[in-house]
Order: structure tokens, then C-alpha cells, then sequence
């Protein structure tokens, strides 16, 4: 049986400061076997973020559950 993949959303805003700073970190930082990274503009797809309950960004998303409404530090991330 393989291994388990794990989906990491990353949910921003075109044109957010924070969003842009946090992309780059927080993709490195859910690097590995297994991961797959998703980014997702909320302006494009404002039906995932309602889905998730996503008031504000960043946020992110593992496997389909809402785990940081704001931005979490790249610790955070791999620890979830």
C-alpha cells in the first residue's frame, strides 16, 4: 500500500503583502515526500474559501480542513 498523500492549500489574495511574504517560506517549508502543494487565489475561487471558512489571509488548509485562519510560521506548518 503506498504512502499517504498530504494536501497543503495555500489560500491568498492577489495583491496581499503578507500572502506574497509568506508564499515562498511556507512552500519550503511543507516540502517533502508526500506533500502536495496547492495554491489557491480566493479571488479566483471564492467557493473553496467559504467551503473552508476562510475569513482572511493567508490561511491554509490540510487535507481539506481549515488548520491556520492566519498566517503560521513555518514551524507551525511542518509540525501540523
Amino acid at each position: 500500500m503506498g504512502k499517504k498523500v498530504v494536501s497543503v492549500e495555500f489560500l491568498f489574495a492577489g495583491g496581499c503583502g503578507k500572502c506574497a511574504e509568506a508564499r515562498e517560506a511556507l512552500r519550503d517549508a511543507a516540502q517533502g515526500p508526500g506533500v502536495e502543494w496547492k495554491e489557491i487565489d480566493i479571488a479566483k475561487n471564492p467557493h473553496r474559501a467559504v467551503d473552508l471558512g476562510v475569513v482572511s489571509t493567508p490561511a491554509v488548509a490540510i487535507d481539506g480542513k481549515l488548520m491556520f485562519g492566519s498566517m503560521p510560521s513555518a514551524s507551525e506548518l511542518r509540525d501540523a
